[in-house]
């Protein structure tokens, strides 16, 4: 099962809408077919690993990272193909929360005589699927905010120098995130700042994250990065109920996408900026900022988990932080997060946190 989510997690970023599921096909000790979500969310991982078995997979075990589909959509049920090849047994993390699956898949295999057993490592196949049941359940994609900022919390000078707090290692860290991740999101405020790309580069990844960009009045430099290479590599652009109609025409014009979203106190309300991206699909986000943004999903606890890049350096109260104004005045008003990972990463450190899923 350990091996099945780890091939899982080689879909993620690049199969959404559909979950990135592993699947290993075992026969007398020995793996006979291994699988996981293709790009575009097709082929499924069940039918990729039956296929590698072959006749292998009649009298074998299947581990799957997720139950096996049980409705017709695109492809046939995964159920279907595991019972058409004649496995004796599946092995499988976690339920689907589809509720066109929700057991179903399960039922299916049970009632065709085979073996199923279940909730074997469903803690990692949680966290693993965690976007696929936010969308399903809640409509909304598992948000990942990351901060790069210096030892006190500060993500540039007053001036708003920020190049660079963090070392390559700590970018090239950043470059592998982005991938994993349905889409890369920012405020117009860093992407006016920065003019950045928001693409995944040096890896050798050639299905690139979908750039987002919350920008109410849809200012964002037309000439920029993002503008240029809009026709390439997906722009969706976030706005509010009335934008500049010639900006929403040039944007469309340089083939962005753009989406309304309700405003909440005159700035773009984060529940709903979610709810949109969910119902296009989306199942994992990573917000790279700008503090604005970060503080809107924070405030309104959408934040699943927390990523940071801490440098040894220091900036002082003038420079600019990572969160804007949260309005607090008791630490009980925050949710607070748990420590799931922390590491050197050249001269910086990682640390990664987590809220509780279920």
């Amino acid at each position: 099962m350990a091996l099945a989510l780890s091939l899982g997690q080689r879909g993620q970023g690049t199969c959404w809408p559909n979950p990135a599921v592993g699947c290993v096909i075992v026969r007398d000790g020995r793996i006979v077919g291994r699988g996981w979500t293709q790009p575009g969310g097709r082929p499924h991982a069940e039918p990729q690993a039956l296929a590698q078995a072959g006749e292998a997979a009649r009298g074998a075990t299947a581990y799957v990272s997720l139950e096996p589909c049980s409705h017709y959509g695109k492809t046939p049920p995964c159920a279907e193909a595991l019972i058409k090849a004649g496995v004796s047994r599946v092995v499988s993390a976690i339920e689907d929360s589809d509720p066109r699956v929700a057991g179903q898949g399960f039922a299916m295999l049970r009632e065709a005589g085979i073996e199923v057993t279940t909730g074997v490592l469903a803690e990692q196949a949680a966290r693993d699927h965690a976007g696929f049941f936010l969308k399903t359940e809640q409509g909304r994609p598992f948000v990942t905010l990351k901060l790069a900022s210096s030892f006190d919390g500060r993500i540039a000078t007053s001036t708003g120098h920020s190049q660079w707090i963090t070392g390559p290692k700590a970018r090239r860290a950043v470059h592998a995130m982005r991938a994993r991740h349905d889409a890369v999101i920012v405020g117009a405020g860093t992407a006016r700042a920065d003019d950045p790309s928001l693409t995944v580069r040096d890896l050798g990844i050639k299905a690139q994250p979908v750039r987002v960009v919350v920008s109410r009045h849809l200012d964002i430099p037309l000439m920029g990065q993002l503008a240029r290479t809009a026709s390439q590599i997906p722009v969706w652009l976030c706005h509010g109920p009335s934008p500049d109609p010639e900006r929403a025409r040039a944007w469309e014009g340089l083939g962005a996408r753009l989406i309304p979203c309700a405003l909440q106190e005159h700035h773009i309300d984060a529940t709903d900026l979610l709810q949109q991206l969910g119902h296009a699909g989306l199942t994992r986000v990573f917000c790279e900022g700008g503090a604005a943004l970060a503080a809107s999903l924070l405030a309104d606890d959408l934040v699943d988990e927390l990523v940071g890049f801490s440098a040894g350096l220091t900036i002082g109260a003038e420079g600019l932080p990572a969160v804007g104004s949260l309005g607090l005045e008791t630490l009980n008003a925050t949710p607070r997060f748990e420590l799931i990972e922390t590491r050197a990463i050249g001269p910086d450190v990682l640390h990664r946190w987590a809220r509780s899923l279920r």
